[in-house]
């Protein structure tokens, strides 16, 4: 190593002993070691946990834990998660089912259990809320983390102490994150994604336009499959060739997505960690081992899924004001249909009622691989479920609900079941 890779400021993942130089650290011997030019200038981390959904089933299960698993369920279902020995066999999110189980035949599979992930993912929020009160989550397991000016409160500056909160997790926890370090939430998301599991990656300023150079421009955000294949067409596979494009070409082009070509191409994201970055909406969906067209079948499936949705908000101490339903064709045509409420909800029966009545529209005999339900513009409870002085069997309805709730959390969810679910199949049938 020459004097100024020597001066290269690093340290080691493992025990946090300032690094010195050589592949392995002088202290502990472990090869994790970090380094960069602006290592100590970087301020703004996203976090991501390790392939969460089969981590904490493997943490569970220690006898998963060199065996392939995916998470998700029946032979119509998709891949929710796939651990990294399973992804090694090509599995994928999003991946059919079948698909997944011909690609990985010895694969173990495992039905989600929303309600363990979702207490996993709060411990690790709460975590990342004692190293700074800028969290911005984006989904369950992952969250983007504005630390200037945390150096006094932690005496490390925030690389050491993202390692630091990387140690803790699996150590308390059970569980293993990616952290990306950079300047802007668009690379610190990149550079999360760079060497997992367990990764640590850095994109300094300095850097940005040649590590972006030869990048495809599938790695902008916002430039999916279909853009892609536009872009495409046009002659732009790169990152680099959107570099050499000025802005106005792209906007004449491509509109406000040609201005955020040309911004991100170059690593220019000026967008802060906002602190109420939450779930933007609580739903909860399934798909159905044959196809559907039985409305009484289509209304029980949707009545229990409203009463999940109804679960979450209730733990999460939230409610929403718009309805959401969402059919799935049997040729793949995704149908969602809206309404909003008077007043926010976080009730089954309103969740319920509301999803029956858009249903009712479509139920015309199509056949559906797939319902859901949900509720957006989510708030606090203060006024969620006001006593309905025209209705008034929906305050009784309302009333015995909350006594349900309180017979479920005690003895389990089907203790007590409505007549819409008894008796029937919770397999997607």
């Amino acid at each position: 190593m020459t004097a100024n890779e020597a001066a290269i400021p690093g340290f080691c993942r493992d025990c946090l002993k300032q690094a010195t130089g050589g592949r392995r650290c002088s202290a502990c011997g472990s090869p994790r070691l970090l380094y960069h030019a602006e290592l100590y200038q970087l301020t703004l981390a996203h976090i991501d946990c390790d392939a969460f959904y089969a981590s904490v089933e493997k943490r569970d299960n220690p006898d998963l834990a060199n065996t392939p698993v995916i998470i998700g369920g029946g032979k119509r279902g998709v891949v929710s998660t796939a651990c990294y020995i399973a992804r090694i066999h090509g599995v994928r999110s999003a991946m059919p089912m079948f698909k997944a189980l011909e690609a990985c035949p010895q694969a173990v599979v495992i039905k989600p259990d929303m309600e363990k992930y979702v207490r996993v993912g709060r411990q690790v929020r709460m975590l990342m809320q004692e190293l700074t009160p800028l969290v911005q989550p984006l989904s369950i397991d992952e969250a983007f983390l504005e630390l200037k000016g945390t150096e006094r409160l932690h005496h490390d500056p925030p690389a050491r102490t993202l390692a630091r909160f990387a140690r803790r997790i699996e150590e308390e926890i059970g569980i293993t994150v990616s952290v990306g370090l950079s300047y802007c939430k668009f690379l610190a998301k990149v550079a999360s994604d760079l060497q997992k599991p367990r990764g640590f990656s850095v994109i300094g300023a300095a850097e940005a336009l040649d590590f972006l150079k030869e990048k495809p421009v599938t790695l902008v955000w916002g430039v999916g499959k279909a853009f892609a294949t536009t872009l495409e067409r046009d002659g732009i596979r790169t990152i680099g060739q959107l570099q050499a494009m000025e802005e106005t070409e792209l906007m004449k082009r491509y509109g406000t997505m040609g201005q955020r070509l040309y911004r991100l191409s170059r690593g220019q994201d000026e967008r802060a960690v906002e602190i109420n970055g939450e779930a933007k909406s609580v739903s909860s969906e399934t798909t159905f081992n044959d196809d559907l067209c039985d409305y009484d079948n289509l209304v029980s499936h949707l009545r229990r899924l409203s009463e999940q949705v109804a679960h979450r908000l209730r733990k999460a101490e939230i409610a929403g004001q718009t309805v959401v339903l969402k059919l799935k064709t049997a040729d793949f045509k995704i149908r969602t249909r809206n309404r909003r409420l008077d007043s926010p909800t976080r009730l089954a029966d309103r969740i319920f009622r509301t999803g029956m009545q858009l249903l009712d529209k479509e139920a015309d005999g199509t056949k559906f691989r797939l319902i859901g339900i949900g509720v957006t513009e989510l708030s606090d409870t203060g006024l969620a479920d006001p006593p309905d002085l025209v209705d008034t069997q929906a305050t009784r309805r309302a009333a015995a609900e909350a006594a349900i709730n309180v017979l479920r959390d005690k003895f389990g969810k089907t203790t007590v079941e409505t007549g819409y679910t008894f008796g029937r199949g919770r397999r997607g049938k």
